[in-house]
């Protein structure tokens, strides 16, 4: 009967979760389809949209709010860019330094600027809206922003119910939430213009990077540690083995910093068009499809995701904290020999991980480039892996945090 009570229990928190979930989205999708006051809804629907690559992809970051100008008109933008500003107020302030060092009620601060730091965002980038685009804003101004601003605190809490209530991280949800909703109609041009072919062609460039980051996303290198024995009164303690895992980097920062910096040629041939060397240089790397252009593409995603995946692991911090709780592995000697294997072994984890970035990277753009829709979607191919990975992440990160609950109330009974 108890059974039966606690497997009931767990099925009621693992629903909450899930609905808490939808019900966020559902939230969040009819926040970004409500029009803010005071916007000419009839000027919006008259306006085309602008065919420039960088505001291509704020479109698809905020989810179309940057041309219909809803109430999440940021969608989770302002969270994403508040994330790594504060990271870098921590590094120049000292008084955020401190806090950080101060254990969970420094934390508790650190979120709370960080979230005073979000709204502001919104509201700088409502001001923007406003200026901007003046024209297609009704009355008075100062409504709008306020509108807009409070949309960015919902959303912001919107995440954090995620986060806390719900499955997964908040921010990545939402995140993949407006993104999804915004490429069916790039996908829909990209069937009136290629047919079955480009579905094709697309079918199998999704299930090739789903299926390649699955399998890397599980794959660990696991150096096993040996504990020593020691006798404390007449106990005896440690003696027990375990293991450091290594993972390979799932991040897609290479592979947009690559081509934001490919893309910088392309913008000054633009901005100043009688320079000769920049209209040579913008000339061959605006079409993404080009062989010499995926090529160095290719290069210089390897490059950042090596130089990346070796600035976060301290292999001299792990020998320190393998000597101190008395662990080693079996056939090196602590200290510099410890230091020297480890390094060597991450290494070698880092360059196949950096080529794995590059492989991944390059089957969208290539994809893209087979049937010549390179030109038309700038930064298609960064962007159909964002949202890929993001697909595949969220969907592991779920069910990871489903099968932990799960295990939870299994065996809660025996941990009271």
């Amino acid at each position: 009967m108890n059974d039966s009570a606690e497997r009931t229990a767990d099925r009621g928190s693992l629903r909450h979760r899930i609905l808490v979930t939808l019900l966020v989205i559902v939230v969040f999708r009819l926040g970004q389809s409500l029009t803010a006051p005071h916007v000419d809804v009839r000027a919006i629907e008259g306006t085309s949209k602008i065919d420039n690559p960088l505001y291509w992809l704020l479109d698809l970051f905020t989810g179309g709010g940057l041309f219909t100008l809803p109430v999440f008109a940021f969608g989770v933008l302002p969270c994403l860019a508040a994330l790594p500003l504060m990271r870098t107020l921590i590094v120049l302030v000292p008084r955020l330094a401190t806090l950080r060092a101060e254990g969970q009620a420094g934390a508790r601060l650190l979120t709370r600027y960080q979230r005073r730091l979000t709204v502001a965002l919104g509201f700088l980038g409502a001001v923007g809206v406003v200026v901007f685009r003046g024209e297609e804003v009704l009355g008075d101004g100062a409504v709008t922003v306020a509108c807009l601003t409070a949309g960015t605190a919902l959303v912001l809490r919107l995440t954090e119910v995620i986060t806390d209530r719900g499955f997964g991280d908040g921010v990545r949800i939402l995140l993949l939430v407006q993104v999804v909703a915004v490429l069916p109609p790039e996908f829909l041009r990209l069937y009136e213009a290629k047919g079955w072919i480009g579905i094709a062609v697309m079918a199998v460039v999704a299930l090739s990077v789903m299926v390649i980051t699955i399998v890397f996303a599980q794959t660990q290198r696991r150096i096993p540690v040996q504990y020593a024995k020691r006798m404390i009164g007449i106990r005896a303690y440690g003696g027990t083995s375990s293991y450091i895992p290594l993972r390979i980097s799932q991040a897609n920062s290479p592979a947009v910093l690559a081509a934001v910096l490919l893309y910088l040629p392309v913008l000054a041939s633009d901005l100043w068009p009688g320079v000769t060397w920049f209209e040579w240089i913008g000339s061959r790397l605006r079409d993404e499809g080009t062989p010499w252009r995926i090529a160095i593409y290719l290069f210089l995603v390897c490059l950042f995701a090596f130089i990346r995946a070796a600035g976060t692991f301290d292999v001299e911090q792990v020998s320190r904290d393998l000597a101190r709780t008395g662990g080693f592995i079996p056939g090196i000697q602590p200290g510099g020999w410890t230091v020297d294997y480890l390094g060597y072994v991450y290494h070698w984890i880092c360059a196949f991980g950096a080529v794995y970035a590059g492989v991944i990277a390059v089957i969208p753009a290539t994809g893209l480039a087979l049937l010549d829709a390179s030109p038309r979607f700038p930064f298609g191919g960064v962007a159909l892996l964002v949202v890929l990975v993001f697909l595949v992440s969220v969907t592991l990160d779920t069910a990871r945090q489903i099968n932990e609950l799960r295990v939870r109330k299994s065996y809660g009974q025996f941990l009271r």
